[in-house]
């Protein structure tokens, strides 16, 4: 197709360069003294013995000096707050003496108007051809945002430890309103508890009681809720009262549990279900033998241990207990046996048997437990905690779950109790 000139395209030339190419020959046209004066960090050089010889218009700029204020007149160690002069003299310096470069030390340079600027200052000793130091040459990055960002940061971090220590403390508050504050005075029993936190930061749904029924019996009930945290402690809250008003309305175990387990199913029985392994005993006096009689009722919880007079142990048998809140109609397992002088029955939650070992992370385990027990008897109720608690402690931070567990003795007449 023919062209004229009016028709012809304004193609450019192909000599002409592009604007990168201009852009990048205006950098290399930057002159070095440019590079110097007006980089993006200060710069200065001192002689030995501190005193500047040499200084950019950038670090001028910040510091809202005139070149003739400093040059000559001024040391290096002058433009330092009263800290920074002493850890020049003390630290900087003698580094830099030694190791020729000293790099990333945080400073503060005081400016012109009094007002104070953070800096991160890199130091070099420039030698000469005979290796004999000749000046030493620093280099200065504005801090300020850095110093900003780290101020924050503390600030953000600060307001964090506080709402833990809260958070906690509400945790802590919460977890005792949930135990009893005091144990009950059983005439004719000793009576120990202890519980163990296997985390400050959340509340556990471990809990325990011990409290009077009508014609001298007593009922206790010691359990665990699945979870933990809020939702875990308003179903140990619940767990707890309806254990109290159950044994009062009717106290036999079978039915207490029963009545429990009616409650949790009707409370819980949506998309959240909640249950729990609780073990209930009612405790009447045996005036005949001397001691108590005991009825345990379990469901789903570890079969408690019975520490005889005669210094055996064995886990008394529950086969069967069905965890409570789980089925409309749990099966509840129960067993009847004296509580003779001499005797101590004690109950925990999984948070001891499940503890890690030292050996490969192994669970500490039933059989462990009963082995440790038969080398406290005979023994007593807190003779019993004394010793869960130390066994606690050397598994530390390998005790997954929070731990309850709760003792009582019958004291054998006339006869001083082994501790």
């Amino acid at each position: 197709m023919c062209r004229t000139d009016g028709d012809q395209d304004s193609d450019p030339d192909p000599e002409e360069p592009s604007d990168d190419d201009q852009a990048f020959s205006a950098l290399l046209e930057d002159s070095i003294e440019d590079l110097y004066e007006n980089a993006p960090c200060g710069y200065l050089s001192t002689l030995l013995d501190g005193q500047i010889a040499k200084v950019n218009t950038t670090l001028l700029n910040w510091l809202g000096y005139k070149r003739t204020d400093l040059v000559g007149r001024r040391k290096f160690s002058d433009l330092l707050t009263v800290g920074g002069r002493l850890y020049h003299e003390t630290h900087f310096a003698p580094l830099l003496r030694m190791q020729g470069e000293i790099s990333g030390i945080a400073l503060e340079l005081r400016a012109a108007d009094g007002s104070r600027l953070p800096v991160l200052v890199t130091s070099a000793v420039k030698t000469g051809s005979d290796g004999q130091p000749l000046l030493i040459r620093t280099t200065l990055f504005d801090a300020r945002d850095r110093r900003a960002y780290e101020q924050e940061l503390l600030r953000t971090r600060q307001e964090a430890e506080r709402e833990r220590e809260r958070l906690q403390q509400l945790a802590t508050t919460l977890q005792k309103t949930l135990l009893p504050p005091a144990l009950e005075n059983v005439p004719g029993l000793d009576v120990a508890a202890y519980y163990h936190l296997a985390s400050i930061d959340e509340v556990g749904g471990d809990f325990y009681d011990l409290f009077p029924l009508a014609a001298g019996t007593w009922g206790l009930f010691l359990g665990d809720v699945c979870g933990k945290g809020a939702e875990a402690a308003a179903v140990t809250s619940l767990v707890r009262y309806t254990l109290r008003a159950a044994a009062v309305y009717n106290p036999e175990p079978t039915a207490v549990l029963s009545n429990l387990n009616t409650v949790l199913n009707h409370e819980y029985n949506g998309t959240d279900p909640r249950f729990c392994t609780v073990i209930f005993g009612l405790l009447t006096p045996d005036g005949d033998r001397g001691g108590f009689r005991i009825t345990l009722a379990s469901g789903g919880h570890p079969p408690a241990l019975l520490l005889r007079a005669d210094g055996t142990a064995d886990y008394l048998p529950t086969p069967g207990g069905q965890l409570i809140g789980v089925l409309p109609d749990a099966h509840i397992a129960t067993i009847t046996f004296p509580l003779s002088p001499g005797d101590t029955l004690f109950l925990y939650t999984d948070g001891l048997t499940e503890a890690h070992t030292a050996t490969r992370g192994e669970r500490y385990g039933d059989e462990a437990l009963l082995d440790f027990v038969r080398t406290l008897v005979p023994t007593t109720a807190q003779g019993v905690m004394t010793a869960v608690r130390g066994l606690l402690d050397t598994f530390g931070i390998r005790v997954d779950d929070d731990t309850a567990a709760l003792a009582v003795h019958v004291p054998r007449a006339g006869r001083e109790e082994q501790q």
